[in-house]
């Protein structure tokens, strides 16, 4: 179905906006690596942008709440592609990989590194100690206090390698 040239620009302005938000949240030019222009849009009951779609698989999703995106598995492989180590990255030890693979919690006895600018709240990659990608979820600690900690939650895992993709409910 052919689409008016009304509706190509509508489409670019999501487009746009959407990679502005990766390119603030993890740096410029991710952007342009997670949505190429062949990307879709579900919308919100409200027609605010909700999912982003590639060949109908999610990439990403544009939270309610404070308008930032949450990873699909596929979102955080096309970034750890993009994001040199040891950006954007918790890295957990050898123990804790197999458990962190199938969606389980990153905990903070088991982070042997982290990128020193994450903040608590951000979405991150977590990888093992060779940089293979495990899951992508959200942080609760800081970097600081992930490594400073022996017990705790540092990231809240969203999905991971070995799971389905779980619904965003943040």
């Amino acid at each position: 179905m052919d689409q008016t040239p009304q509706q190509m620009d509508i489409k670019q302005s999501h487009i746009k906006r959407v990679r502005t938000i990766a390119d603030y949240q993890f740096g410029r030019g991710a952007g342009e690596i997670l949505f190429s222009d062949e990307v879709k849009f579900q919308f919100s009951t409200t027609k605010r942008v909700r999912q982003i779609l590639l060949d109908n698989e999610r990439i990403a999703t544009v939270r309610a709440k404070d308008g930032m995106l949450t990873l699909s598995m596929k979102g955080a492989g096309k970034l750890h592609g993009f994001i040199k180590y040891p950006g954007q990255r918790v890295v957990v030890n050898s123990d804790a990989a197999p458990f962190v693979a199938k969606g389980k919690t990153a905990f903070s006895r088991h982070v042997v590194a982290v990128d020193p600018e994450i903040r608590a709240g951000q979405e991150v990659l977590i990888v093992d100690e060779n940089d293979r990608l495990l899951a992508t979820g959200k942080t609760i600690l800081s970097a600081i206090e992930m490594q400073a900690f022996k017990k705790g939650i540092s990231v809240d895992v969203r999905s991971g390698i070995d799971t389905k993709d779980k619904p965003d409910i943040d």
